[in-house]
């Protein structure tokens, strides 16, 4: 047995060794000595050079270091923008650090928003080094945009401390679409190389604010087409499109009934979409089906919402409204700008794969002349509390 004295020094060694082989903070970098990156703009300034804009949070302000106007309702002096071009986003990112007392943490970078003439060029260089850049996040948003981006991260938004927290929040409401570098790259990768991103526009500001004080919404989507932006298409037709692609989530649907005067609004609760290819007698085929709940959540009609009748009128009715924006986007997309944004070409892949394997190649010529059957079931599951107009305006009830 080894003697109480052995195993104090054995024990003592073994702690000095561990202690000798600790790290510790030699190389820490304080949060007051980082400029931290919430957000990034590319602007395209001519065929050879880009302009690299950051908004930069500065946390010595944050607290009660705020601005007087941030604490009464105002916007925030919590960030400021800084730009520097160069011939890559490399380049201008080592300009960028000339003119930065801090060094710039780009952990934090949430959001990329380019410029859509650069987006006609083409983004798979730019995205290509988010994805390798150690610090840049995948899942990070993108976003288009006509204006340059970098006035777009100038804005000083009334509600949120900066654009990055804006764009962020309007993504997480899902009213458009949510698109990743991740998401992107993917899309450079798959069958039809095709893909979309959302198109923000800078609103308006209020009638007696400054210019700067208000913030960017997303207007629409734009389309790509093996990585060249090729067009544009608004709100609406992106609603047809998120339908296709199995992405709709929050939506009000108003119908105005053939039956009575007024309108009706259903809220979707649920909603689900597939695409079920077929490839017969040498004609390529999709059929797209969807199943949907909703709930009546306001009534100005006087119909009886109790009454089956009137329910199964405005299921035919609140179809109709779906298959509509639907079709929209086929003809939109599909039809006039040919890109394969729904994945249509992934689900051929699947299901056929020899076939696909024959006819990847002429995949352009065979997307815009595939054959589409909309099959949709929806149903209305509540019909809500009576209304108040019931006891004033006697009820309306279909008998057809």
């Amino acid at each position: 047995m080894k003697s109480p004295k052995i195993s104090r020094w054995l024990t003592f060694l073994f702690i000095s060794i561990i202690v000798l082989l600790l790290s510790g903070c030699w190389d820490r970098k304080e949060v007051n000595d980082l400029g931290l990156v919430t957000a990034a703009g590319i602007d395209k300034i001519s065929d050879k050079t880009i302009e690299l804009s950051v908004l930069v949070y500065i946390p010595k302000s944050a607290g009660s270091q705020q601005s007087m106007e941030g604490g009464s309702g105002g916007v925030s002096s919590q960030t400021l923008v800084r730009s520097a071009t160069g011939v890559t986003i490399a380049d201008a990112m080592s300009k960028l650090q000339e003119k930065l007392p801090r060094h710039i943490f780009w952990g934090h970078t949430e959001v990329f928003i380019f410029d859509d003439k650069l987006a006609k060029m083409g983004l798979a260089k730019q995205v290509d080094f988010i994805i390798r850049h150690p610090q840049l996040r995948e899942r990070s948003q993108i976003f288009i945009t006509h204006q340059k981006a970098k006035e777009v991260l100038g804005l000083l938004p009334p509600l949120e401390r900066d654009l990055a927290t804006v764009l962020r929040e309007l993504e997480s409401l899902r009213m458009g679409m949510e698109v990743t570098v991740k998401d992107y790259a993917e899309k450079l990768i798959s069958d039809s190389k095709d893909t979309a991103v959302p198109y923000i526009r800078m609103l308006p500001p209020q009638e007696g604010k400054k210019k700067r004080e208000t913030i960017a919404y997303i207007s629409g989507t734009a389309i790509f087409k093996k990585d060249k932006m090729v067009g544009k298409i608004d709100a609406s037709v992106t609603r047809g499109v998120l339908w296709l692609r199995n992405e709709i989530q929050l939506a009000t649907v108003t119908v105005k009934p053939k039956e009575a005067n007024g309108y009706v609004s259903l809220s979707l609760l649920e909603a689900s979409s597939e695409l079920v290819p077929s490839f017969e007698h040498g004609r390529w085929k999709m059929v797209f089906r969807t199943d949907a709940e909703a709930d009546v959540v306001q009534n100005t009609t006087q119909l009886d919402m109790t009454n089956p009748k009137v329910i199964k009128s405005l299921q035919r009715q609140l179809k109709k409204v779906i298959e509509d924006k639907v079709n929209l986007a086929l003809t939109s997309v599909q039809k006039d700008m040919k890109a394969d944004i729904f994945g249509f070409g992934d689900a051929f892949h699947r299901k056929y794969p020899a076939l696909w394997k024959k006819q990847k190649n002429r995949w352009n010529e065979i997307f815009p002349n595939i054959d589409v059957t909309i099959d949709s079931n929806i149903k209305i599951r509540r019909q809500g509390m009576n209304s108040v107009l019931s006891s004033i305006f006697p009820k309306e009830v279909n008998e057809k």
